[in-house]
């Protein structure tokens, strides 16, 4: 069988649009390489590095187009659309493989969950090199309207509301608490038709505070394997399941799942089981079906021999008076193990709560055990460039005295 080549695409977000469209509708329909998208945003040694690791024949940026050494670019099977890099923060970057009929059952079951019709459009304002942001350009084809897109992670409020006509956003939790914050952001919430809100545990105060403004916020649960989301608001889209195995981790399975990882048959063997992609989460389905996500595997601290849900706690957290975001780590200990670390940002930075505040809230709402024992006052989350928080800095912070 024939294979496709592998075309990367490295353009900005708003100037490439047009172009990053009409190579993603070639690579779907077939007439062009497979892509993969690569954020311009990257530092040159870290997009030379995925670049080596993907071995993408071809090369675009805003100059032209460069041919790469195509002996050392094995091509992707016939039915490979994209191919999409996991960050890669702490290790060699993986290829997310991802066939055409998995992005367009994936792009199609989200359009009808949240009820959008044909000629609806979106607004993009998550990296297309991320599979959230390129979602966002699937579903845009599939609607027939092109997204609007911004180079930020952040909305601008422009008389109070988003720039022309979108009606539906994909947004992570650090854009949807600017918005709150920000002046007339609560009216932008507001006029989207829904919100698809992912890429990190959303605190159930964050959504709650949405939807008082008047937002329809929709939570989703899904990675790069998955095509993104595919569990809206614990409730897995049509042909998707989902199931919690021996180990207490999250499986998914269904015809969203990805096809491989691009050279590495070994990684392909160890996360597919029996026809199900065994996540890195931990979390529980009830009798109706419902996922209820936990956190991390390995975002579980273990501390004096007890195992702490670090997403579950900092949820708690960040319900708690002064404490405008929070997350939890745990900070090697020679006594305990693992010591439960909080990250916090302040509400008032001039008046930012101690830790006998966070315990004392904490232990009402929690068992003893998961209370954080040290606190890390920051005046903001170190995030990744796909919005979601930077677990290697976080734990060199948790480290500080």
């Amino acid at each position: 069988m024939t294979s496709r080549p592998l075309h990367a695409v490295l353009l900005p977000a708003a100037e490439g649009a047009p172009r990053l469209l009409e190579a993603l509708a070639a690579a779907l329909d077939g007439t062009g390489p497979a892509l993969l998208p690569v954020d311009p945003r990257l530092p040159a040694a870290r997009a030379r590095a995925l670049l080596q690791a993907l071995r993408p024949a071809t090369l675009e940026t805003l100059e032209g187009t460069q041919r790469l050494d195509p002996g050392d670019s094995p091509g992707v099977a016939p039915g490979t659309a994209v191919v999409i890099a996991t960050s890669g923060s702490t290790g060699e970057p993986k290829g997310v493989e991802l066939s055409a009929a998995a992005l367009h059952h994936s792009a199609r079951a989200s359009l009808d969950r949240i009820g959008a019709r044909p000629g609806e459009g979106w607004l993009s304002c998550l990296p297309p090199s991320h599979i959230s942001g390129l979602q966002v350009f699937v579903r845009s084809l599939l609607s027939g309207v092109p997204p609007v897109v911004l180079e930020k992670l952040t909305l601008p409020t422009r008389g109070g509301g988003p720039p022309g006509p979108p009606q539906y956003v994909s947004l992570v939790p650090t854009q949807v608490r600017h918005l709150l914050d920000q002046p007339g952001g609560r009216d932008a919430l507001a006029r989207f038709r829904a919100i698809l809100l992912g890429g990190a545990a959303v605190p159930a105060g964050l959504r709650a505070e949405a939807a008082a403004a008047g937002a329809r916020v929709i939570t989703t649960y899904g990675m790069s394997e998955t095509c993104g989301g595919c569990v809206y608001d614990g409730e897995p889209l049509d042909g998707v399941s989902a199931g919690i195995g021996p180990d207490g981790r999250i499986r998914l399975a269904g015809p969203v799942l990805f096809s491989g990882y691009r050279g590495r048959p070994d990684l392909t063997a160890a996360a597919l089981e029996d026809g199900w992609f065994v996540t890195s989460d931990v979390g529980e389905v009830d009798a109706s079906g419902r996922l209820a996500v936990r956190g991390r595997a390995d975002g579980m601290i273990n501390t004096g021999g007890e195992k702490v849900a670090a997403d579950e706690v900092a949820s708690v957290l960040e319900a708690c008076p002064g404490v405008r975001e929070a997350v939890v780590v745990g900070r090697p200990d020679p006594e305990w193990g693992e010591v439960v670390t909080a990250i916090v940002v302040p509400a008032d930075p001039a008046d930012p709560p101690g830790l006998d505040v966070l315990r004392g809230f904490a232990r009402g709402r929690l068992p003893d055990y998961a209370a954080p024992r040290a606190v890390v006052v920051v005046p903001a989350v170190p995030l990744l460039a796909s919005g979601k928080p930077d677990l290697q800095a976080l734990r060199l912070l948790a480290r500080q005295d």
